[in-house]
C-alpha cells in the first residue's frame, strides 16, 4: 500500500495540506505497522468542495450506471479481499481467520446488498394523482469507527453510491489502512472524481 501518506480527493491521491502524521499500531504486537497522514481543515474543505462539485453530475447518473459502478466496485473489492483481510488483522490485532472469514467479507456483502436494493428500487411512483420522485440528497459526511471498519465503511458507501450521492469519509485513525485500501478499490472501479 503506497497511499498511506495521501488522501483520495477528487479522483486523485493528493498530498495533505498539513504535515502531521500518526503511527498505526498493531494492538496484538504493539509494533508500528504504518504511518498515516493526518488531515486538517484545509484537507476537509478540499474534500467537501470536490464532493459538492461531483454531486452535480453524479446525482444525474442513471440507475443502470450506478448498478454498473457497484458491479465494478464488488469485482475490485473481491480482487483485493486477501490484502484487505491482512490490513484489518494487523491494524486491529484481529485473528487472521476472523479478518479473512468475517471482517473483510462484510464489506463486499454490504456492496452486494446495496446493489440488490438498487435493482429492486423504483425512483418514481404514482401516489393517487401525484407522482413521487426520489432523488439523491447531496454530499454525505461519514465518520467510521475502528471496530469492524469495513462493515461500517461499506454499509455507508454502498447505499450512497446506489442513491447517487457523493461523500466524504473520515475513517478511524486507529484502523485507517482498510479505508485506504477501500479508496483504492473505488479508484480501480472507476468512481467518478
Amino acid at each position: 500500500m503506497s497511499n498511506n501518506q495521501k488522501f483520495y480527493i477528487n479522483g486523485e491521491w493528493v498530498d495533505p495540506q498539513g504535515t502531521d502524521t500518526l503511527d498505526v499500531i498493531n494492538p496484538a504486537t504493539e509494533e508500528v505497522i504504518a504511518t498515516i497522514a493526518m488531515g486538517n481543515q484545509a484537507d476537509v474543505d478540499a474534500a467537501v468542495a470536490a464532493a459538492k462539485e461531483a454531486f452535480v453530475t453524479f446525482s444525474q447518473t442513471t440507475k443502470e450506471e450506478r448498478l454498473e459502478l457497484l458491479d465494478k466496485m464488488i469485482a475490485a473489492y473481491g480482487e483485493r479481499m486477501p490484502e484487505i483481510a491482512v490490513a484489518v488483522s494487523q491494524e486491529m490485532g484481529a485473528p487472521t481467520m476472523l479478518a479473512t472469514r468475517a471482517q473483510a467479507p462484510s464489506g463486499i456483502g454490504h456492496l452486494m446488498f446495496a446493489k440488490a436494493a438498487l435493482e429492486g428500487f423504483e425512483f418514481s411512483e404514482s401516489v393517487g394523482t401525484s407522482e413521487v420522485t426520489y432523488e439523491p440528497i447531496g454530499v454525505c459526511g461519514f465518520i467510521t469507527p475502528w471496530n469492524w471498519p469495513l462493515n461500517q465503511i461499506a454499509a455507508k458507501v454502498g447505499p450512497a453510491i446506489a442513491a447517487g450521492c457523493t461523500m466524504v469519509l473520515k475513517p478511524s485513525e486507529i484502523a485507517p489502512l482498510n479505508a485506504i485500501l477501500f479508496a483504492e478499490v473505488m479508484d480501480a472501479a472507476g468512481v467518478p472524481p
